[in-house]
This record gives structure tokens, C-alpha cells and sequence, in this order.
């Protein structure tokens, strides 16, 4: 059947039903891929099949997806700008590369650089495209497109109505892609090196969640070899996060990114217990690292004894000095514990080797590493440098006042060291009911005696809420590669929360890292983040408000009740709506609201959980309601959200998370009187 040409939207059409035939034949060809007789062995095939399983997965056409949503129009063959009489192509961006029967691209991956220009040519700098085009979808149809002639001044400047209704669409269900609306700001991020480390500041629905996630998708197609090899992981501030994220990367055919918590890297015991926040400070502050380098390596102690292995008829003494020369060395090249443990009876080993060369023998390496093994070798190194247990040693470190005390002089004071002493003793590691805090301790404890392995890129969201051990914590997890630290200082909620960007790069580690503050909101209506950013002043002094570049200004209200009565029957308005809708509340107040929607026969879920057609409200603890976004927001009683954490301003910063989580609608619904800061 002929496609009309002169139907500019059939055309569309046709292209995009052809590339979805071109990605079936592209799966298919996976899927029939035979290697029984191109592997050598039996773990080639494994690592071969598992690598062709990732290729059939990464192909899967999701119906309700578009396969490309944009298409440019080059002036020139890109590469030939300034030929004379080069003609201009033509190219289909999209979330992953299409190729036909004959190897022609149908579709252009949007990390390529031949994509690039889509996100970032402009009026003052078309970059040689003479036109954009934008597509409309409704499900998986495309129904609109939409042309910028970028060589046409009007035109250029004209806003993208198109772009607009993909920003402003609702959704229901975990956060999706952005890769149609990567704005260029956002894209000169996205495509940064990997070798660098980059922290984003960015106030509510200014992207930069989405961001970290597609510079991850980037930086993976720009170096999946290397990356590959070190691995990558994406660091949430909790699971209901992760779950609300975790579809982002497998729509971008990236399914290899490991998720977590910090919790998760941090698990080396079972968290069953809770600091008081004070104790929750201190054992997060950063000078907690030097109190457990002087508590590991105290266990090393100068040899008083020489020491005597016996070969045969042969004695060979290696003398207390020497030995004690051997030890001092091994601290002073300030290696890791366990390494210089393991290095030291071939140490000693060597010396013994040296005293037989002289006596005219000629040892190898065999007989060296026999006297290692030796008996009265291992005796020597177990009481100079015996082993350490990282978890036996914090707790230790925070039952023992004494202990404690030696190795925290000069560095926390006393009142400091009765605050994380714990009252009761314990008699094991495993009866001891660890805090979260004390994990990340236990963490930097096995790091000095073992080092943590790097990976290639980690991705941190959140960021402002992490301690400075946490910090250190992560950054352990990538030494030897790079970091995308994402977060807002004003929504710093911890009593530990994030003072600024800099110290916080600088206990990751990477003090070289570049600060990008992204300030155009994408998400929260403008009315919305005004009334939100009345608490700036009171919670971040001098950060710059997000601006909301939004057409639709949203709908914002404010309304004094009587009662739970009227907080639901503002949740069943706006559930009249398309969308989702969240209803926000101090932790406080969840058991009373949940029994007033029980009651009047209202659905709802937990955050994390996904929406359906006929549950689209979610109950959400404000503790809970970082990262997360709904369609339409009730805020039940800001007061006691103020009032639910254990100072004011950590309270503020919390109503300023909760006040900003809706896309298109925002009630406000309150009984006791608004926190004055708002007025």
C-alpha cells in the first residue's frame, strides 16, 4: 500500500510502523543467533548466551513507548559542512538505535552525536539543522508533529507547544524518561566526561533526578567497554525511591545499573536499633575516621622478641630492630591494615633470604614463601600485627570508655564521647542492636583494613541528606572512577544535612568536582513553587529560587478545616482529575487519615507502590515524600509537619519538600493555624 506524499503525518506513520518492523527483525536476529560452535569452552558460552539475553532484552518495543520523537533536517551531510553542494540528511531520534535490512539507520540513538543538535540548536546557533520536528503520541500513536525552521527568526522563537504538553503531561505510575525534553542546559550535563565529577543543585521539578539517570544512559553508550568492566550503581535515599526510578534506564535499553541505598553498600551488620539525633551527629561527623584509623592501627605493637626459623640444620635469627624497621616501614608507606598484615611475613621471609644469600646459599622464591608459612614467622606477625575485626572493633570503640577515650583524645571531647558511648554493655556483635549510623561506621572500619572495590561511575541522588561518613562511604565506591552527586540544599532534612556543595565533594573525595545549579523548574506550576519558596529565606539563605517556566501556572489553593472530613473530600476532587494524586502528611497524622479514607471508601496505596486505574492515591508520610512527585497534591496540616522533626528549620525544610511535590495542582488544607514563615 502507497504511502500519500503530500500527507506529511502519514508519512510519519509509515516510517515509524517500518522502524518497529526493522526493531522486530533486529530482536528476532538476536534471538536466532546460534553460538554452539563459536565458544571455546563452557564459560564463554555463559558470558556469550547472558550478553545475547541482555541484547533481546535491550530490543523489546514497548507499545506504549514512542520509538522516536524527534527528526532533523541537516543543511549540510553532517562531516561536510563546508562541501559545496553537500545535501542534507535526514535523522530519527529516539531512544535507541533501529537499523534496516541493509544496515541504514531508521533510527538515531539520542546519545549519538549527530543527535545532539536536537537538544541543543537554537535560534542564535542552529548548528546547521534547517529543521526540528517534534512529535505528538497518544499511547504509542503518533498523532502531531510540530516544525521549528531554525533558519526562520520567527519561527525559531517561537515555544514548542508539542515539548510544552510532553513537560506538563500527566502520569501516573513511576517516573519515566526524558529524553524527548532534555533541555540544553540539562544536556550539557548529561553529556559530560566521565572522567569528571559532577554535583547538580537543583530546586524542585528543575529535572535533575532524570538527569543523573540519563548521564548514567550517556556515559554508557559513549563507554560501555570500560564501564562494562567497573560496573556502575545508581544511590537513592530509600527503596520507595529506587522503585519510583527504576523504570527510567531499562526504557532507555540500559539494564545493567545496579540500584541501592547507602544502607545497602553499608550492610555489613543487621540495623535494628536508632541513635538519638545527637549521637546520629557525631558518629556522622567526619573526624569519626580518624578515631578508627588510631583504633586499627593501635593494634600494632614494636617486636621486643627476635625472631628464629629453623631450616633443616639451620637457624636464622632476624633481630628485634630489624624487625621493628620492617614494621615502621609498612606504617609509614600508610597502606591498608590487612594489606600490610599480609606483606609483612614476606617481609620478614625476605630478611632471611638475604642472611642465607650471604652465607653462600641460593634460595628462590619457593623457599621464601616456605619461610612465610613458617611457624615462628606466623607467631611473630599474629603478636605484632594481629588481625582486626571492623565490626568487633566499633563496638568496642563504643562500649569501652577507655578505649574510646585514647583514640578520640584531641578529636571529639568527652561530652562528645558520652553522647555515642552506649549505656548497656553488649556481648557480641551479633546481639548488639546496631543503628544506621553505626553501620557506616563498621564500613569505614573494613576499609581500612580491606580496600573497597571502585566502580566505573556512581550516580548519588539526594545527596543533601548524607552525613559526612556516608560520604566517604559512597566515595569509596568510586576512587578510581567518577560521581554525578545530585541534590537540593534546601531540602536538607537531617540533622546532619549537607552545608554546601564543596565540603560535601570534598568527603567524597572528589574535591575537583564541578557545581552546575540548575534553576528552570519543568514540573512544579508556578504558583506552587512561589508559595513554596516563601520558606528560602528561613531554610537556604541565598539559593537561588526556581524560576517555573511552565505556560500552565497550575492550580494552587489554601483551605482552613474543620476536620479529616474535608482533607478527604479535597483527595476525592481532585481524584476527579486525570493523574495521580498523593495525599502528604506528618508521619503523626498517616493512621488517622488512612481511617478516614477507609471510611468513605476511598483506595490507597504506599509510596513505591504503582498506581492503577482505579487506585490513583497514594498515602504518603512526609518523611517519605522526598524524590517523589504526583499529579495533584493534598497537604494535610503543615504544622505538624513543621513540628514532626526535632528543630524548626529541619521542620521548614521538610514542609518545603512536601509543598513541592505536585505537577499540575496543589490543596493545602490546614486546622491549626500556618507556620509563620508562609505568611
Amino acid at each position: 500500500m502507497s504511502t500519500p506524499t503530500d500527507d506529511p503525518l502519514a508519512r510519519e506513520r509509515s516510517h515509524l510502523a517500518s522502524s518497529r518492523s526493522a526493531l522486530r527483525a533486529m530482536r528476532e536476529d538476536a534471538e536466532s543467533l546460534d553460538i554452539r560452535d563459536v565458544t571455546a569452552n563452557w564459560v564463554n558460552a555463559e558470558v556469550l548466551a547472558r550478553q545475547i539475553d541482555d541484547r533481546i532484552k535491550a530490543l523489546a518495543d514497548l507499545s506504549d513507548t514512542p520509538l522516536f520523537f524527534g527528526r532533523l533536517t541537516y543543511l549540510h551531510a553532517p562531516g561536510a559542512e563546508q562541501a559545496e553542494g553537500a545535501e542534507g540528511e535526514q535523522f530519527y531520534i529516539g531512544r535507541r538505535h533501529v537499523h534496516d535490512a541493509e544496515g541504514d539507520p531508521m533510527v538515531i540513538d539520542w546519545r549519538a552525536p549527530v543527535s545532539q543538535p536536537f537538544y541543543r540548536a537554537s535560534k542564535k546557533d542552529p548548528l546547521d539543522v534547517s529543521l526540528r520536528r517534534r512529535f505528538g503520541y497518544t499511547g504509542g500513536d503518533l498523532t502531531a508533529y510540530e516544525d521549528e525552521h531554525l533558519m526562520d527568526p520567527a519561527e525559531a522563537a517561537a515555544t514548542s507547544k508539542l515539548l510544552q504538553q510532553e513537560i506538563e503531561r500527566p502520569r501516573v505510575g513511576p517516573m519515566r524518561d526524558i529524553v524527548a525534553t532534555i533541555q540544553p542546559e540539562q544536556d550539557e550535563i548529561v553529556r559530560s566526561g566521565l572522567g569528571g565529577t559532577v554535583c547538580v543543585q537543583g530546586g524542585p521539578g528543575t529535572g535533575k533526578t532524570a538527569v543523573g539517570l540519563h548521564r548514567v544512559a550517556y556515559l554508557l553508550y559513549a563507554h560501555r567497554e570500560r564501564l562494562a568492566r567497573t560496573g556502575t550503581l545508581v544511590i537513592g535515599p530509600n527503596k520507595s525511591f529506587l522503585h519510583y526510578i527504576e523504570q527510567v534506564l531499562p526504557a532507555l535499553g540500559e539494564l545493567t545499573v545496579r540500584q541501592g541505598t547507602v544502607d545497602d553498600l553499608v550492610a555489613h551488620v543487621e540495623v535494628r536499633g536508632t541513635d538519638e539525633a545527637p549521637a546520629a551527629v557525631i558518629k556522622g561527623d567526619a573526624r569519626m575516621a580518624e578515631v578508627l584509623r588510631r583504633a586499627v592501627y593501635s593494634h600494632v605493637t614494636m617486636p621486643a622478641e627476635p625472631v628464629m626459623v629453623v631450616r633443616g640444620s639451620r637457624r636464622w635469627r632476624v633481630p628485634a630492630y630489624e624487625l621493628e624497621s620492617i614494621v615502621r616501614e609498612l606504617l609509614d608507606r600508610d597502606i591498608r591494615y590487612g594489606a600490610a598484615r599480609e606483606a609483612l611475613p614476606q617481609r620478614i621471609a625476605h630478611a632471611v633470604l638475604v642472611q642465607m644469600e650471604r652465607s653462600g646459599e641460593a634460595p628462590d622464591d619457593r623457599v621464601q614463601d616456605a619461610v612465610a608459612r613458617n611457624t615462628a614467622v606466623k607467631a611473630a606477625v599474629k603478636a605484632v600485627w594481629p588481625p582486626v575485626e571492623p565490626a568487633k572493633l566499633v563496638l568496642r570503640l563504643l562500649t569501652d570508655a577507655d578505649f574510646l577515650a585514647a583514640h578520640a583524645d584531641g578529636i571529639l571531647d568527652e561530652d562528645e564521647q558520652k553522647t555515642i558511648l552506649w549505656a548497656k554493655p553488649v556481648r557480641s556483635v551479633r546481639a548488639a542492636k546496631w543503628a544506621a549510623a553505626d553501620a557506616v561506621l563498621i564500613d569505614e572500619a573494613t576499609d581500612l583494613v580491606q580496600r573497597t572495590h571502585s566502580l566505573g561511575h556512581v550516580v548519588l541522588d539526594e545527596a543533601q541528606d548524607l552525613s559526612p561518613m556516608q560520604y566517604r562511604a559512597v566515595g569509596r565506591r568510586c576512587t578510581t572512577g567518577s560521581a554525578t552527586v545530585l541534590g537540593d540544599l534546601a531540602q536538607g532534612t537531617t540533622p546532619w544535612a549537607t552545608r554546601s556543595w564543596d565540603e560535601a565533594l570534598t568527603h567524597l573525595g572528589k574535591s575537583e568536582g564541578v557545581i552546575e545549579e540548575l534553576t528552570a523548574g519543568f514540573r512544579v506550576p508556578t504558583d506552587v513553587i512561589t508559595y513554596a519558596s516563601r520558606l528560602l529565606p528561613h531554610i537556604a539563605p541565598g539559593l537561588t529560587p526556581v524560576a517555573s517556566v511552565r505556560e500552565n501556572p497550575g492550580f494552587f489553593d489554601l483551605r482552613e478545616t474543620a476536620g479529616t472530613a474535608e482533607v478527604v473530600a479535597a483527595c476525592e476532587e481532585l481524584l476527579r482529575n486525570e493523574g495521580s494524586t498523593g495525599l502528604i502528611a506528618a508521619d503523626a497524622r498517616i493512621p488517622e487519615l488512612a481511617e478516614a479514607l477507609t471510611a468513605a471508601g476511598i483506595g490507597y496505596i504506599d509510596p513505591g507502590e504503582e498506581t492503577t486505574v482505579d487506585t490513583r492515591l497514594t498515602l504518603v508520610p512526609a518523611s517519605l515524600a522526598k524524590g517523589l512527585e504526583y499529579d495533584y497534591v493534598v497537604l494535610d496540616e503543615p504544622q505538624a509537619v513543621v513540628d514532626g522533626e526535632p528543630d524548626e528549620r529541619t521542620g521548614l525544610r521538610r514542609l518545603y519538600v512536601a509543598l513541592t511535590r505536585a505537577v499540575s495542582g496543589l490543596i493545602v488544607t490546614h486546622t491549626a493555624p500556618l507556620p509563620a514563615q508562609l505568611a
